[in-house]
């Protein structure tokens, strides 16, 4: 009677601790306490303790170790069996909240329980009712109430802590935790059946960000699938199974590209871009934007297509790149049918590979994948906060820079003529990378940056950045936040290119940094240009995505960031009401003006 009636929390004051520490050693040698998954699948009513109340109870070496992994729930066999996140793909579990997976079960809400609550007056009645004392008892009509009374009403789905947390709060709980996951093969999970000759046909979504495209663009994966491409279509034309995937290169994010860009002439950058980056078999190009819904509707047109009845479709790109929100947008465009993955502006977002069925025709599957980690773009050195300085939100403004060279005249030296010209101007971004404009042939060049409006700039002598590195990095020059922060990026080093361009009315090529963004360099002439940043940190050249600057220049010096330049004006604006209140209460302004008079009196 007592064990009916009393919780676990009571019985804790009446039972001895031995009990307790008993049946928490037996239970750590059950099978159902050692696999949580069967434990969330089939649940044990009778237990009359919880696992999380029986916790201090529990022996660090009683913890059996969680066999996690992040192939997620492509493989319809082993995913049966396993509860796996609709958010990220990773592995669900609840009984470690410090091991990856951990949900908490919500409890059943009645769908209406946001009703309005009835505030009429309750009649005058006694705490016993009048049939009650009559010995009547009325019986509910329906005595198995149907427990959700709008079944059209969708659920939402239970999701894992982290994806919780960045759903409603923009960022990780605990970042740890995803160390004890392991690195994602994309080798032996995607990239086997993208090379396999047998199967369905598969279609390579390569996702890239419009903003980082050389950052974001994932090299590897395609001159994988650009050379299976070549292969299986000699074994085809030879009468031999061969599966020739297709690509389909997705440029997302377009919408933080200045609308002046024509999308004729981006798409053709795009392609050559693409080519010298190993993707030599494209089967089409879209630009798109799954905020705006641009072009997604012709993108999931060519996907049904490529697909057919029973295909693949395997989202693939870096980290941050743009997928996750694409495929929710694909679902919202192709019959209407919801996903639920996970969105955030933080690297990493998906965990594990996650199957989504009932998007396309027939038992056509599209999947989407961990980001790929590139150890190139400076954005995976960075912390949450210094990534949120670098993260590009709005469409992109360029700021432009008109530097002019000092002629040296070495006739006196027998030359007979002007050689060359010393520039000796220095460009930085922030504390993460700095232009060194070292040699010119010409009098005047324009350097345009691309890039967060929250990273400052510095444009000054060369000589002084020397000084500016040991002065101002993570101070003025933020990222990284901190002085400490600046040797544990990397060491500074030196990279030489030489550029040459027809006219200083437009750019005429690219320094591209992985990761931040880019110098627009428009010159009439040749120029020697030293690039300085952190080792490791990939840097190309090539030809300008953005040929148009500002027509406004800035100056030399600091120039703020946008956070700096909103809290300045903010404090402008609270001095200049506070000067405003004391010219209108004379009283005020007496007092403040008597009262350095009283104190140089004492």
């Amino acid at each position: 009677m007592i064990v009916r009636k009393l919780t676990a929390s009571k019985l804790k004051h009446l039972l001895p601790l031995s009990v307790f520490a008993h049946s928490s050693a037996n239970r750590s040698l059950s099978p159902l306490s050692s696999n949580p998954i069967s434990k969330t699948l089939n649940p044990n009513p009778h237990f009359l303790f919880s696992h999380s109340e029986l916790r201090p109870f529990f022996s660090s070496q009683s913890k059996a170790s969680l066999p996690f992994t992040r192939d997620g729930n492509f493989d319809e066999t082993l995913s049966e069996s396993l509860l796996i996140c609709p958010g990220c793909g990773v592995q669900m579990q609840d009984s470690d909240p410090v091991q990856p997976g951990y949900f908490i079960k919500p409890s059943q809400k009645n769908p209406n329980y946001r009703t309005r609550i009835d505030r009429r007056p309750v009649a005058e009645e006694p705490e016993i009712s009048h049939s009650l004392k009559k010995g009547l008892l009325v019986e509910d009509e329906n005595p198995n109430p149907n427990p959700n009374p709008n079944p059209d009403l969708a659920e939402k789905p239970v999701v894992c802590a982290r994806c919780h947390s960045l759903r409603n709060y923009g960022k990780v709980k605990n970042p740890t935790v995803e160390n004890l996951l392991p690195e994602f093969d994309f080798d032996h999970t995607v990239g086997r059946r993208l090379v396999s000759i047998s199967g369905t046909r598969s279609v390579v979504l390569m996702v890239v960000d419009a903003s980082d495209f050389d950052g974001s663009f994932p090299k590897r994966v395609a001159k994988m699938v650009s050379a299976t491409i070549d292969e299986n279509s000699t074994a085809w034309k030879m009468g031999k199974s061969g599966n020739v995937p297709r690509i389909v290169l997705v440029v997302t994010k377009i919408d933080l590209l200045p609308s002046s860009l024509s999308p004729t002439r981006f798409e053709h950058w795009v392609r050559q871009r693409a080519r010298e980056g190993g993707a030599n078999k494209l089967t089409s190009v879209h630009l798109v934007s799954s905020v705006r819904d641009w072009g997604l509707k012709n993108l999931v047109d060519d996907i049904v297509k490529l697909t057919g009845q029973r295909g693949n479709v395997w989202a693939i790109g870096s980290q941050n790149a743009g997928k996750s929100t694409l495929i929710n947008s694909i679902g919202k465009h192709a019959g209407g049918k919801l996903t639920h993955l996970t969105e955030a502006p933080v690297p990493g977002t998906t965990l594990g590979i996650v199957r989504i069925e009932g998007v396309l025709n027939g038992a056509a599957k599209l999947f989407d994948t961990p980001g790929l980690l590139n150890p190139h773009q400076i954005t995976s050195r960075l912390t949450a906060e210094e990534q949120k300085l670098v993260h590009v939100r709005k469409e992109l403004r360029p700021r432009t820079y008109r530097i002019k060279g000092e002629v040296m005249d070495y006739r006196a030296l027998g030359f007979g003529k002007i050689t060359t010209l010393e520039a000796g101007h220095s460009i930085h971004i922030a504390g993460l990378v700095r232009l060194d404009i070292e040699e010119l042939s010409v009098e005047t060049v324009y350097i345009t940056v691309w890039a967060s409006p929250y990273l400052p700039l510095h444009m000054g002598k060369t000589e002084n950045a020397c000084t500016m590195f040991e002065d101002h990095f993570g101070r003025q020059l933020q990222p990284p936040i901190g002085e400490s922060r600046v040797k544990e990026l990397g060491i500074w080093e030196r990279r030489e290119f030489r550029v040459s361009g027809t006219s200083w009315d437009s750019s005429s090529v690219d320094v591209a940094v992985a990761g931040l963004g880019w110098f627009a360099v428009g010159l009439k002439g040749e120029a020697v240009l030293g690039v300085w940043t952190y080792d490791g940190v990939d840097v190309v050249l090539r030809n300008s995505l953005l040929p148009h600057g500002s027509n406004n220049f800035e100056v030399a010096g600091f120039t703020v960031s946008k956070i700096v330049s909103k809290a300045d004006k903010a404090s402008n604006k609270s001095g200049q009401s506070q000067k405003e209140r004391k010219l209108s209460d004379p009283k005020a302004a007496v007092h403040s003006s008597s009262t350095p008079l009283t104190a140089n009196a004492g």
